[in-house]
């Protein structure tokens, strides 16, 4: 019943751009609503997606809120998660090869747009900093994908921060690597989160080092 819900939270999410409601769900899946509220509180606790009260927040890579990015489609416009899950969209849905990925620069509200897509990553001198360890993401879901942020430049990141402790600073190649394979297969039935072994396995081999992500430095 689970893998059922999550499929069609997925699907519409997609198609639309905006969250499913639990009406929405039992219309799309034949279930009683008791049965969806029941589904989406057990993949809210197995992390498959992100709840508050009946109202769904997040199914990684969409967002039902906006966070910083907006990811628009031929088609459709989603609010793009943060910067890893605004990467992510082209190669999670297939109708759309390509998006426009527009955010501003949180330290000088310098704007900035790419088009992504799944042949190369694109262009630019920009960078992503990650403000949260991987390991401590789930502590505060909403607030750590706030803090992935695409910044003019390393010096707008030290601006941003403002004297705290750093996170982990990529340059557009590497997030586009880690956004090109990480949701695969979330749109399909019998879909699995990463242990944290294969989570690792995955992030070494997209090129991410050292503590913040669990490996080696």
């Amino acid at each position: 019943m689970s893998d059922l819900v999550r499929v069609a939270v997925y699907t519409h999410f997609a198609r639309t751009g905006d969250a499913p409601s639990v009406a929405d769900l039992a219309a799309d899946t034949g279930l009683e609503q008791s049965d969806v509220r029941l589904a989406l509180a057990a993949l809210h606790e197995s992390r498959d997606l992100v709840m508050d009260r009946d109202e769904i927040v997040m199914a990684h890579p969409f967002a039902s809120i906006p966070l910083g990015f907006s990811v628009m489609g031929a088609e459709t416009l989603w609010w793009g998660g943060c910067a890893w899950d605004s990467f992510a969209v082209p190669h999670l849905v297939e109708s759309e090869p390509d998006v426009l990925v527009a955010t501003r620069c949180p330290a000088c509200d310098t704007p900035h747009a790419w088009v992504v897509g799944r042949e190369a990553p694109p262009s630019g001198d920009q960078v992503a900093h990650f403000l949260t360890p991987a390991a401590r993401v789930w502590d505060d879901v909403v607030h750590a994908c706030a803090n992935q942020r695409l910044f003019c430049s390393t010096d707008c990141v030290e601006t941003w921060l403002d004297g705290r402790e750093p996170g982990y600073v990529m340059d557009l190649a590497t997030l586009w690597r880690l956004a090109r394979g990480w949701y695969a297969g979330r749109m399909q039935p019998g879909y699995t989160r990463r242990e944290p072994a294969t989570a690792a396995a995955y992030f070494a081999e997209v090129g991410l080092r050292g503590p913040f992500w669990g490996l080696p430095s």
